[in-house]
């Protein structure tokens, strides 16, 4: 069995996200959802949990992040086009996302970007089959 992420996200209102994230082009697992949560595929093993605030508290201490207000994740999805790429956030944008930056063109590596309804911050980017040197990670 292959290695599966599932990135869980708070929300406000599951119709709302569903809705949302629907029009912006994902599809939802039914066999993992229900009132307080559903199951967003990205890919083959990659999910996305949206999980209705006070069902996301039972998994944590700690306080929720309020997303509109402070960062506490960046979401990065790697597409195999940059019209693959301009196709979701313009989907993303038509169903009320905002877009918290411009276009970036780098040569090999174009992305873009919108915030999702409950302010989750995502990324989504094209990288050419070169490599691009972004320099050395300091750990």
């Amino acid at each position: 069995m292959a290695t599966q992420i599932f990135v869980n996200l708070p929300i406000k209102e599951l119709a709302r996200s569903v809705e949302f994230f629907t029009r912006a082009g994902f599809t939802f697992n039914p066999q993992f959802t229900n009132e307080k949560a559903t199951c967003m595929v990205v890919a083959d093993d990659i999910f996305v949990m949206l999980l209705v605030e006070d069902f996301f508290k039972t998994f944590t201490p700690k306080p929720i992040c309020d997303a509109s207000k402070s960062t506490e994740v960046l979401i990065c999805l790697a597409l195999e086009t940059r019209a693959m790429v301009d196709e979701m956030v313009d989907k993303a944008l038509a169903a009320g996302a905002s877009g918290p930056k411009k276009p970036m063109d780098q040569g090999g590596m174009y992305q873009r970007s919108f915030q999702d309804l409950d302010g989750h911050l995502w990324e989504i980017m094209h990288m050419a089959n070169t490599a691009v040197n972004i320099g050395p990670v300091d750990v």
